[in-house]
């Protein structure tokens, strides 16, 4: 089964080396503290995060207030852990 996510964007904070982290996201790829960025079209943004104790992924809808965007930078597909290539599937079903 393929599953279509035409306009979905990935992005992940822009590197820092003063923010090292030892979160073990199922990635070798995966950025500093397992954080990704998802936004389709013109719609919300997604903050996904890792979380540990429930080997999940979490979704929190973003208000573009909270966080400066110029801090993102786009990710290749290829650094999306696979659990989380699921769940973005499922949230983004067409």
């Amino acid at each position: 089964m393929s599953i279509t996510m035409s306009g979905l964007r990935i992005y992940i904070n822009t590197p820092s080396l003063s923010q090292p982290s030892d979160i073990d996201t199922g990635s070798e790829n995966a950025p500093a503290g397992g954080v990704f960025y998802s936004r389709r079209g013109n719609g919300p943004i997604y903050r996904w995060l890792y979380e540990e104790k429930r080997s999940n992924w979490r979704a929190l809808r973003m208000n573009t207030s909270d966080f400066d965007s110029h801090k993102l930078s786009n990710a290749s597909w290829k650094t999306v852990p696979e659990s989380l290539q699921a769940q973005l599937g499922a949230h983004y079903l067409d």
